[in-house]
């Protein structure tokens, strides 16, 4: 796993002191996977609502402070702290921020992290990250979720549902901006082996050009949600030219908190509508 030992003892310490009132997010949370690519600078902790920003950091800091470790606060804004955590001669960046509790799927819990958002949403929030700044980190990044966790064309489709203003198409127009990026910019970016530009250029090609294909075969109705499928139990993109009942899938939507897929007996959800709940299910 690319964290450092420093940031694993520090998650370790937290950890330890169940706080629902904080989940783990950004690249550390992505990064926890065996097979990552990439090194995370800091630690990226959310919130639901700002009042839990301040709430979160002050126990926060009292659990880190009475492990033996120092704070340096950087910036406080509402609903956002950082600050610099040291312990001897290690530190790391730590953010306590603010963010909507929109999302797909429930958080899930790690025994060493605690309390971390879902890899699909990471995923999709990746998409939409780099659909607004041009950075190096989050191009790995990409490559990475549409490798390990969802193709590129699904997650696309389903990051509209999280920002409303976008389409699956205008998302991709600002995504075919990116990739422009020289072997120097990934020689600043901490990566867990070799990253060979070339062959994520091609990559990064085809998964637009699949993308492209993909979104305008869908209904527009079903924009903004994840297909998920019962024989594999996980989300999948669907054939276009068979009907998601027939393919044992039923579509996703978000929810505030997030929600499970669920299979329903209901005609229109074997149809493949599924709207979840709209209910908190932090840590189930």
């Amino acid at each position: 796993m690319p964290l450092t030992d420093f940031q694993r003892t520090l998650l370790a310490t937290l950890a330890a002191t169940p706080n629902d009132d904080r989940y783990l997010a950004g690249g550390a949370a992505m990064h926890f996977a065996p097979n990552s690519t990439r090194y995370s600078d800091d630690l990226d902790f959310f919130h639901d609502s700002e009042a839990r920003v301040a709430a979160a950091f002050a126990a926060d800091r009292a659990t880190l402070e009475a492990a033996g470790y120092t704070l340096e606060r950087e910036l406080t804004l509402p609903g956002f702290v950082r600050a610099v955590v040291r312990r001897g001669d290690d530190a790391t960046r730590v953010d306590w921020a603010h963010d909507s509790a929109w999302r797909f799927m429930p958080l899930v819990r790690d025994p060493l992290g605690g309390l971390l958002l879902h890899p699909v949403d990471l995923a999709i929030n990746k998409v939409l990250t780099l659909a607004g700044r041009d950075e190096a980190r989050d191009f790995v990044d990409i490559l990475f979720v549409h490798r390990t966790v969802l193709p590129l064309a699904g997650l696309c489709w389903a990051a509209v549902g999280k920002d409303p203003g976008l389409t699956p198409l205008s998302l991709l127009e600002l995504l075919k901006r990116r990739g422009r990026y020289r072997p120097e910019d990934f020689g600043r970016l901490r990566l867990a082996e070799s990253f060979d530009l070339a062959e994520a250029k091609q990559t990064w090609l085809a998964a637009l050009g699949d993308a492209d294909t993909f979104v305008r075969a869908r209904p527009p109705e079903e924009c903004g949600c994840l297909y998920y499928a019962r024989p594999v139990e996980g989300f999948v993109l669907p054939r276009a030219d068979e009907a998601l009942a027939t393919q044992g899938i039923v579509a996703h939507y978000g929810a505030p908190g997030g929600v499970l897929p669920r299979i329903a007996d209901t005609p229109d959800e074997k149809a493949g509508w599924s709207r979840g709940p709209s209910h908190d299910t932090r840590g189930t």
